[in-house]
C-alpha cells in the first residue's frame, strides 16, 4: 500500500482484517503507526514495500504525486499489478497505462465511490478499468475493499464515471452550502432550512432516473418544466443572494447557460436540454 491518507489506511485495514499480509509506505513518514499497529509492515521506500507484492495500490492526493510515488518505486514494478485509486483525469490514466506498458507492468485504475467508513463493506464501491487479466487474477483480493465492478479495457473508464459522480457531488455540496448562507442572510437558521432542504433531496431520485434517460435518447420534452422557467427560477436566487451580499459565480455561470439555450431556441424544452447546450 502506498500512501497511508485517511483512505489509504482503510484499504489497508480492510486487507489487513480479510487476511492478506500488507507493507506499508508513504511519501511523509510517520503515518505508519495506525496500519502497522494493525500488522502491517512498514517499509523504508517506495521500492522496498513493493518488491515482494504481487499486487500494489496506490493511493495519493492527486496525479502528479501518483506519477512521483510510481517514478520512486521504478525497476521494483516489473511485473507487478499496479491498482491505483488516485482521484486523476481519464486521459491521465489512459497515458499512465501506456507508461506501465513500457515499463513492465500491469495497470489498473480505481475509483472509489464511497467514504472511507464503508471500506471493506459491501457497501463500499469501487469501479476498475484497464487490464481485464489483471483484474480476474487480483479480483479476490480486491472483493476484501468492498464491492467491486470492472468497467472494461479502457483504463481511463474508471475515472470518467469518478469525474463525473463527484462532478455531481460537489456542485451539490456547494448549492447546499449556498443556501445555508443565503438562508442566514434572512435570518434564517441552518436547523431551520435542513428539513426542508432534505425534503428537496427525496425529490431528486426519479430526476436523476428521467434525466438520465432524455439525455441517452436526445429527448427533453418541456412538459412538466421548461429550460425559460429554470431560467426565470436563477435569476429570482442570483437577484436575492446578489442583494444580501453573497458570492453568485457559480448561479451567474448556470445562468448564464440557461439564457444560451433559450437563445438557441430551447426555452420551451424540458430543463435536460441543458445537457445538449454544454459542450463548447
Amino acid at each position: 500500500m502506498l500512501g497511508l491518507g485517511p483512505m489509504g489506511r482503510a484499504l489497508t485495514a480492510a486487507l489487513l482484517t480479510a487476511g492478506h499480509p500488507v507493507t506499508v509506505w508513504n511519501r511523509t513518514p510517520g503515518r505508519d503507526a495506525e496500519p502497522v499497529a494493525l500488522g502491517a509492515r512498514p517499509a523504508a521506500s517506495a521500492t522496498e514495500a513493493v518488491a515482494d507484492a504481487p499486487l500494489v495500490l496506490l493511493c495519493v492526493r492527486d496525479h502528479a504525486a501518483a506519477r512521483a510515488v510510481l517514478d520512486a518505486a521504478g525497476a521494483a514494478l516489473r511485473d507487478r499489478t499496479v491498482v491505483n485509486a488516485t482521484s486523476i483525469a481519464p486521459d491521465d490514466a489512459r497515458a499512465d497505462a501506456a507508461e506501465a506498458d513500457r515499463r513492465g507492468y500491469r495497470l489498473l485504475d480505481a475509483a472509489i465511490l464511497t467514504p472511507t467508513t464503508t471500506i471493506g463493506r459491501p457497501e463500499g464501491s469501487l469501479l476498475l478499468s484497464g487490464d481485464p487479466e489483471a483484474f480476474v487474477a487480483h479480483e479476490p483480493t480486491l472483493r476484501a475493499l468492498g464491492t467491486v465492478r470492472h468497467l472494461g479495457a479502457d483504463p481511463g473508464r474508471a475515472a470518467a464515471f469518478d469525474a463525473a459522480v463527484l462532478d455531481l457531488f460537489w456542485t451539490t455540496v456547494h448549492g447546499y452550502l449556498h443556501a445555508l448562507a443565503l438562508a442566514r442572510a434572512e435570518g434564517i437558521s441552518g436547523s431551520e432550512l435542513a428539513p426542508y432542504a432534505k425534503g428537496l433531496a427525496s425529490l431528486l431520485p426519479p430526476i436523476i432516473e428521467d434525466y438520465a434517460q432524455r439525455a441517452d435518447e436526445g429527448r427533453h420534452p418541456g412538459d412538466r418544466s421548461s429550460v425559460a422557467s429554470a431560467q426565470a427560477g436563477l435569476a429570482h436566487v442570483a437577484h436575492t443572494a446578489r442583494a444580501r451580499g453573497l458570492d453568485t459565480s457559480v448561479l451567474d455561470a448556470a445562468l448564464a447557460l440557461t439564457r444560451r439555450a433559450v437563445d438557441a431556441g430551447s426555452g420551451a424544452d424540458g430543463v435536460s436540454a441543458l445537457v445538449e447546450h454544454l459542450a463548447r
